[in-house]
């Protein structure tokens, strides 16, 4: 899912959940762009007691509890190329380790199960607010991830390109408001729903 900061990509990454098959399985948010790299893998793909300084347990990943339903990367863009590789393989060949674990871990494999292999099968859904192939082109991103996840794409138009969702939008978060409130607002003039959609809206919906 592509589209400026603001445009609501995890409220559509949602939508694509809530509407599958696998609505009544989990759904699994992480935003790449707010962890470093190390935190980051160990809460994708989980790690092992005594793994690093502080792990006093083991700790499941978040493909782990997305079993079944959707794990949702955020900011897909911001991934160090350490972190590329390890997705590579997850999206490729359905497997990863532990951050300090040796067993290895299978998504979505066929066959039958293999000993000390956890098995999951979860959809992948990523988003960035970067155009990926410009980061291609500059050695920033991965040409055979891109390739891998860049099978179907939604881009979402910037909030100042769809201006006749602004009315609507309007509505949505006045009603919000007067609830939170406890007022009663009739709704906008013509002349101040005119000035909104004159706006540029630089944080989009946001």
């Amino acid at each position: 899912i592509t589209g400026e900061s603001g445009t609501g990509k995890s409220m559509v990454a949602r939508a694509i959940h809530r509407r599958s098959s696998r609505r009544d399985q989990p759904f699994v948010e992480v935003a790449c762009g707010a962890l470093p790299e190390t935190l980051l893998e160990s809460e994708l793909f989980g790690h092992a007691a005594g793994s690093f300084t502080g792990a006093t347990g083991d700790r499941v990943g978040k493909f782990k509890q997305a079993d079944g339903g959707t794990i949702f990367l955020d900011e897909i863009g911001t991934a160090s190329p350490g972190l590329q590789v390890k997705l590579l393989r997850v999206l490729q060949d359905f497997e990863f380790e532990q951050v300090g674990g040796c067993k290895t871990l299978r998504v979505g494999a066929p066959g039958g199960p293999r000993p000390k292999t956890f098995r999951v099968d979860a959809r992948v859904i990523l988003a960035t607010n970067e155009e990926l192939s410009r980061l291609v082109a500059e050695g920033r991103f991965r040409q055979d991830l891109y390739y891998r996840v860049n099978v179907i794409n939604i881009e979402l138009p910037s909030l100042r390109d769809r201006i006749s969702d602004i009315p609507l939008l309007a509505k949505h978060f006045l009603a919000r408001v007067c609830e939170d409130a406890g007022k009663k607002v009739r709704g906008f003039s013509d002349e101040a729903l005119r000035a909104m959609q004159a706006y540029r809206w630089p944080g989009n919906v946001r």
